[in-house]
């Protein structure tokens, strides 16, 4: 039972300076969950990778393509984001974010993984990260 935050599946798909770590902790046999959440920034992502001249339309076109065979291939467990995560993002926003700088979606992360009692949180985001340890969640970067 792993929630990994989308910078996770940015970097199972888009190689980067995390890649390996992903790829070396997916190696198990780990199925992270996947939500809407993950879906929508998922595409926001790579679209930033293409304005941002990372890479070409093209590629990114084959990137979406990996992911959505990814999904209809059941790699990731999908599930959807308990109504109560929304109320728990307010609730960590207003208890840490003054301390960490946490973001929404930082926050609603931590909250959907709160909510689906998951055992592990993996991300590469510090604020997340930090974050998710102050909570109790058991962490993997």
């Amino acid at each position: 039972m792993i929630y990994a935050d989308t910078s996770f599946f940015v970097s199972v798909y888009v190689r980067d300076i995390h890649s390996a770590r992903a790829d070396q902790l997916l190696s198990a046999g780990a199925r992270p969950f996947l939500t809407p959440l993950h879906i929508a920034e998922w595409a926001h992502a790579i679209a930033q990778q293409v304005f941002q001249q990372h890479m070409r339309p093209v590629e990114a076109d084959q990137l979406h393509r990996e992911f959505e065979n990814d999904r209809a291939a059941k790699v990731w467990q999908i599930l959807a984001v308990p109504d109560s995560s929304f109320e728990m993002c307010a609730d960590l926003g207003r208890r840490y974010g003054p301390k960490f700088g946490a973001r929404t979606l930082d926050t609603l992360h931590v909250a959907c993984a709160l909510a689906l009692d998951a055992e592990r949180f993996w991300t590469f985001d510090d604020r997340q990260l930090r974050l998710a340890r102050t909570v109790g969640l058991a962490v993997r970067a």
